[in-house]
């Protein structure tokens, strides 16, 4: 058993969270057991993930996506409310890690699926979110073709991506902005990259690869925000030596 209280300060301080704005709280979301020997994550805290985590035995949920958004109602929703009424009810502790989580150098999203494709993270802002740029750049010393690179994204993300391919035959750089990044194609085109990748899609973004001579990958917001808490959560069984569950929900946005 180790407590929860250190747990959360680990990643706390890992995550730098207190350098990001967000559009939600980061951090303990809901308090729970003060003990912790088992640690769930999954991608998103909803209904599904709470229930899945009991039903698992964890002590702990660590989530990309927490339970509080600024555009959420102040007040509780039924939906919001029986949530909250499991998790506690369960003892089960929620934590949520957004921003800090994408942007992260080594465990971020990006950065490990920037190096997951092949690419090594080199200078470049991309992916600006509340006045800090969370996504990645990459380059590889040897090109691959834009093909392969679009069967690899398949493998890797195990889904079928959304590819707009406008950009040169073979490719040696990228950036990475997972989730709801497409606006971010703009700088990538700024920035002179063979390739955008992110999770979801724009209706413009179409007219902006062609225009801008770029491949652009959609991969999906689930699928490239995977890797980020699972790292998280591995990161934490290690030192604390604690159990640790990836609670696949999948999510086809």
């Amino acid at each position: 058993m180790a407590s929860r209280d250190e747990i959360i300060a680990f990643c706390d301080e890992l995550l730098d969270i207190d350098s990001f704005g967000d559009y939600g709280p980061n951090g303990l979301q809901v308090p729970g057991k003060a003990e912790v020997g088992r640690v769930a994550t999954a991608v998103s805290a909803h209904l599904a993930s709470i229930e899945a985590a009991v039903e698992s035995g964890a002590d702990l949920l660590l989530t990309h996506h927490g339970l509080f958004w600024d555009f959420h109602p102040r007040a509780l929703t039924e939906a919001m409310a029986k949530r909250l009424r499991l998790a506690l009810e369960s003892g089960l502790s929620v934590a949520g890690y957004h921003l800090p989580l994408d942007g992260h150098p080594e465990i971020g999203n990006n950065a490990l699926i920037v190096r997951q494709l092949g690419f090594e993270p080199v200078a470049g802002e991309i992916g600006e979110a509340k006045g800090r740029h969370i996504g990645k750049v990459g380059r590889r010393e040897e090109p691959i073709p834009a093909t392969e690179l679009f069967e690899l994204v398949a493998r890797e993300l195990e889904r079928e991506p959304l590819v707009f391919p406008e950009g040169p035959e073979t490719v040696s750089t990228i950036g990475v902005v997972t989730g709801a990044g497409a606006s971010d194609i703009h700088e990538a085109i700024a920035l002179g990259l063979d390739v955008y990748l992110t999770g979801e899609p724009s209706e413009h973004v179409m007219a902006d690869a062609a225009e801008g001579g770029i491949h652009f990958i959609a991969a999906g917001h689930y699928a490239t925000e995977i890797c980020g808490i699972t790292g998280l959560g591995d990161l934490v069984a290690r030192r604390f030596e604690v159990e640790h569950e990836f609670l696949d929900l999948p999510n086809p946005i």
